[in-house]
């Protein structure tokens, strides 16, 4: 790879991890660029794969005041998350990515509806009391893990999903603890498939270096600019973006 190439590899990468920090959708500004630089989708896919858990770990450096006393739940939501991602990455390594491709709209527009419609259901569920709450969590706990399987095998807006379950999860959070929260589960999912998909994918380490650098610094900066965001405004547009993209694959 030329200077050139890495550093454009680095532009890309940090400005994806302002994308996943922000509305959660990296994949969409990295998959392509490696597209773009010649390598094939499925090599795309699990090169973006292995270098996207440096953003998760930029992310947990920005998002330390968020994270303050989440250990124990973050430690618990990452262990489903690689869980589910390692059975993600083992998916795509024996069936194509496209298998996914006629309900990716419906599981994305339905997260972002979700995601919309938080401060409505949290405050249904304050009147409700306890009333369900067994089951809601139980529930919410499979979807976290159907994320992580998505989000290892196809990845695209996995964040938005997981941003969604945590959020009906902890509905007493800010929207930006939940997206610190989300930062590190996605990175548990990615880790777990990465690992697997360095193992017995076709990862092109010279892509990764550079892509890795970008979405570290991305990552970093990323938590900064959501800190100032209003704050029901980064639902929204994570929101907004992924009922756009939904709309994108469909059509």
């Amino acid at each position: 790879m030329t200077v050139v190439g890495a550093v454009e590899l680095i532009a890309v990468g940090f400005a994806a991890g302002l994308v996943s920090v922000l509305v959660s959708l990296a994949s969409l500004v990295s998959y392509p660029a490696l597209l773009g630089m010649g390598l094939l989708p499925v090599a795309a896919n699990v090169t973006n794969t292995v270098a996207l858990i440096f953003t998760g770990v930029g992310a947990a450096a920005g998002s330390r005041p968020e994270l303050a006393g989440t250990r124990r739940t973050v430690l618990r939501l990452g262990a489903v998350a690689a869980v589910g991602g390692a059975v993600g990455a083992a998916l795509l390594l024996i069936a194509p990515a496209s298998t996914f491709q006629l309900v990716v709209p419906f599981l994305i527009g339905g997260a972002s509806a979700f995601l919309l419609a938080q401060p409505h259901l949290a405050r249904r569920r304050q009147r409700s009391g306890d009333a369900g709450k067994g089951w809601r969590t139980g529930l919410l706990g499979i979807l976290l893990f159907g994320a992580a399987v998505y989000a290892g095998y196809f990845g695209a807006a996995g964040g938005i999903l997981i941003f969604a379950i945590v959020s009906a999860m902890y509905p007493e959070w800010s929207p930006q603890r939940a997206n610190a929260v989300k930062s590190v589960t996605s990175m548990c999912a990615n880790g777990a498939a990465a690992i697997g998909f360095a193992c017995y994918g076709p990862v092109h380490w010279v892509f990764v270096a550079p892509l890795a650098l970008g979405f570290l610094l991305g990552g970093r900066v990323g938590p900064v600019l959501a800190r100032r965001l209003p704050s029901n405004s980064l639902r929204v547009i994570a929101a907004g973006c992924g009922i756009a993209l939904a709309v994108k694959f469909a059509v």
